[in-house]
């Protein structure tokens, strides 16, 4: 059985910092964990991704070059690093999962079968 924990949300000031953990657990075969958020009123979208075997990554445009997204096998933990936050990056943020022999790196939210609680991340000042 898969399980997705999150943490690490909270309240921030513009052009501060947050680092969001999932801690995953139950995989059969290899994985891609992705982060998604939601703001009030909007469509769920992809932030991130990253692949347990090669650790290739995807983005989406609005976080390029201001999160980044790691991950310790070790400790079956992904990482994401929000650097330079903007109030709209305001949202519940989520961990997803996906898994399969030959898993694919994606930002489509209907790929993943598997979904964390979610953690409140609030840029404001």
């Amino acid at each position: 059985q898969v399980q997705l924990v999150e943490s690490g949300g909270g309240l921030v000031q513009p052009g501060g910092s947050l680092r969001l953990s999932c801690a995953a657990s139950g995989f059969t075969f290899d994985y891609v964990i992705g982060w998604f958020r939601q703001a009030p009123g909007m469509e769920r979208e992809g932030v991130s991704c990253i692949s347990s075997s090669d650790g290739s990554t995807r983005y989406a445009d609005s976080v390029k070059g201001r999160f980044i997204i790691s991950r310790d096998n070790a400790k079956n933990t992904v990482y994401l690093q929000m650097n330079s936050l903007k109030p709209e990056d305001t949202a519940v943020y989520y961990c997803a999962a996906l898994q399969g022999v030959v898993p694919t790196t994606t930002l489509i939210l209907r790929e993943y079968d598997y979904w964390g609680q979610g953690t409140q991340v609030t840029v404001s000042s």
